[in-house]
């Protein structure tokens, strides 16, 4: 694809839009939002010969430039890395990720990523991500095991991200905290936004934050630990580690908010994931066996609790 230009009037009829989404209408999904957002930033539209703010209200009459550029070729290497593939058809793939893989590259990570084993098994894949993460609809934190889908076209990552966006998939999750969760059922509905002491964190915050829900259930309790079942219906970044943590239960294993030791990792698999199929329509759904790891992790909590009540 080369580089590309349009050049239109803006009529009346059109008064009062805000810019990026009246060019997401105007190219009827042709270009993601995100993406018509990142090019204003980055300067690629001009309004009356003039950059402009994704937030400007059109008012009719304006002379509208926008230069797209021609797509940049991926310099990330493909990796013959052994990959679980749960489901695979040319519109995605479900893929079962083993804990310690980075989703996709970032600094610190441009290797033994699940793009980089992606871009070997998969002849094609979704660019709307961009070049970093090409077929990545949405992730799952490295420490964590479990589902995630993956697009091969455009179009199937649209439909999927809609999905996402309007929290009809669906996503289970299995989890081991420290302490006894007293309630058998529960509901966190805590915003959460970049913490302000250390960026690398997010935290409950209630300024420059999302809302999130996070729903829980006690499927046994031990000693000192307790196997929840958890139910997402938003996917904010570190949401379930930051939500736990603020009732006083985090992860076993997650020292970035408040335990360490377990199995070495952050004690969360993603057991379950459904959603529409873009192309059939058809709902579906797959489930994943708890790793080894978290087994032998259960089965010595319920040794610990036997001895505790010896």
């Amino acid at each position: 694809m080369e580089k590309e230009d349009f050049s239109f009037e803006v009529i009346g009829l059109d008064k009062g839009n805000r810019l990026d989404k009246f060019l997401t209408a105007k190219f009827c999904g042709k270009f993601s939002r995100s993406f018509i957002q990142k090019l204003i930033k980055e300067n690629g539209v001009l309004v009356n010969g003039a950059p402009a703010k994704s937030h400007h209200k059109i008012c009719g009459g304006e002379s509208i430039k926008i230069f797209i550029p021609k797509p940049v070729q991926s310099s990330i290497k493909a990796e013959a890395i052994p990959l679980d593939i749960v489901y695979e058809d040319e519109d995605l793939a479900v893929i079962n990720k083993p804990q310690g893989m980075v989703v996709h590259p970032a600094p610190g990570n441009y290797d033994g990523t699940l793009v980089n084993a992606l871009l070997w098994h998969c002849k094609n894949l979704s660019g709307i991500g961009g070049v970093l993460k090409p077929g990545i609809v949405h992730r799952i934190d490295k420490g964590t095991s479990g589902l995630l889908v993956v697009a091969k076209t455009d179009l199937a990552h649209k439909e999927l991200a809609k999905q996402f966006k309007l929290k009809t998939v669906k996503k289970i999750y299995i989890a081991m905290v420290k302490g006894i969760v007293q309630l058998d059922n529960g509901i966190i509905e805590l915003p959460i936004g970049r913490s302000t002491r250390d960026r690398k964190k997010m935290a409950v915050k209630f300024d420059n934050c999302k809302d999130a829900v996070t729903q829980y259930r006690v499927l046994e309790r031990f000693a000192d630990a307790t196997l929840l079942e958890i139910i997402l219906t938003t996917g904010r970044t570190h949401q379930i580690r930051v939500h736990m943590a603020h009732i006083g239960h985090p992860l076993l294993g997650d020292a970035k908010y408040g335990t360490r030791g377990g199995m070495g990792r952050t004690a969360l698999h993603a057991k379950t994931l459904g959603f529409t199929h873009p192309a059939t329509k058809k709902r579906v759904e797959f489930t994943s066996e708890l790793p080894e790891d978290m087994q032998k992790l259960i089965a010595s909590q319920s040794c610990d609790s036997n001895r505790a009540l010896e």
